[in-house]
């Protein structure tokens, strides 16, 4: 089920390994290029990073790959595929927002959406849990 096997991968364990060298090692394993090929983004309060791939690519031998590279365990860091989830949080959004504005705004396909199941607003943290009804829509 290679086609449904997530476009983004999780590295665990990434302090020993600054940004750049993420980004480098990524590019060294997967022959790819950072920005035209797949994206880095930090979580530094999780200690990870995501690596989401627009050109597409075997996404499972990729981690096999990771798992397997010198580099990789001298860093001791972890690959694994991002579990697909049918609801996404948004963050930092203004007090006035509306469920309404944030299920048009998230259906749109220009914006990368697809149909809203549920919108659940937080207001006490200015953001908002937004569930699709299927995991395709939340890219």
């Amino acid at each position: 089920d290679s086609a449904e096997a997530s476009p983004s991968v999780v590295f665990e364990n990434i302090e020993r390994c600054s940004p750049n060298c993420l980004q480098m090692l990524l590019e060294n394993i997967s022959g790819l290029t950072a920005d035209d090929d797949f994206t880095v983004e930090l979580i530094p309060e999780k200690n990870v990073a995501v690596a989401t791939f627009i050109k597409s690519i075997d996404t499972k031998k990729f981690v096999e790959k990771c798992s397997q590279h010198k580099r990789v365990r001298e860093f001791q860091m972890t690959a694994r595929l991002l579990e697909l989830t049918q609801s996404i949080k948004a963050e930092n959004l203004p007090e006035s927002i509306s469920t309404d504005y944030l299920t048009v705004y998230f259906e749109s396909t220009r914006n990368g959406g697809g149909p809203v199941s549920d919108v659940q607003l937080l207001p006490e943290e200015n953001s908002a849990v937004i569930t699709f009804c299927d995991h395709k829509g939340n890219t």
